[in-house]
């Protein structure tokens, strides 16, 4: 079920990329991540109250809480600079770009959830920035 979620996640984000693309042409970035973030936080808090599950927010304890705070903050620096980047570039650029985040994700991954670097992980990362240096020059 992961693989199918996972499948869909990048659908759905290159869906995003290309809709931003046509979406922010003449508009500030910073005013359509504002516009993109409402209308995904509506969609979050629609799928507590679907799934009945806002009982659980008295749950969280407080690491959670902190984390889950910092997490949002990098969440909105990441779209706060894709939007601009997306602006000022091409898409076709600007996506390979960002998805650098998977070699960044697996270092640090490594580094602060001890997660086992494999032959193969390191590999792959490595195809991933050579294919991103291709796509961009």
């Amino acid at each position: 079920m992961w693989l199918l979620l996972a499948l869909l996640s990048a659908l759905f984000a290159a869906l995003t990329s290309i809709l931003a693309k046509i979406g922010i042409e003449g508009v500030n970035s910073s005013l359509a991540t504002a516009v993109r973030t409402v209308v995904v936080v509506f969609l979050a808090w629609g799928m507590v109250f679907l799934t009945n599950s806002q009982g659980g927010i008295f749950q969280i304890n407080t690491k959670s809480w902190i984390f889950l705070i910092l997490s949002g903050l990098a969440t909105g620096a990441s779209w706060l600079c894709y939007y601009r980047a997306l602006q000022l570039g091409e898409a076709s650029k600007v996506v390979p770009v960002d998805k650098l985040s998977v070699v960044i994700t697996l270092v640090l991954a490594a580094l602060f959830l001890h997660e086992k670097i494999t032959l193969k992980s390191a590999a792959g990362c490595v195809l991933i920035a050579l294919g991103t240096i291709l796509m961009v020059l």
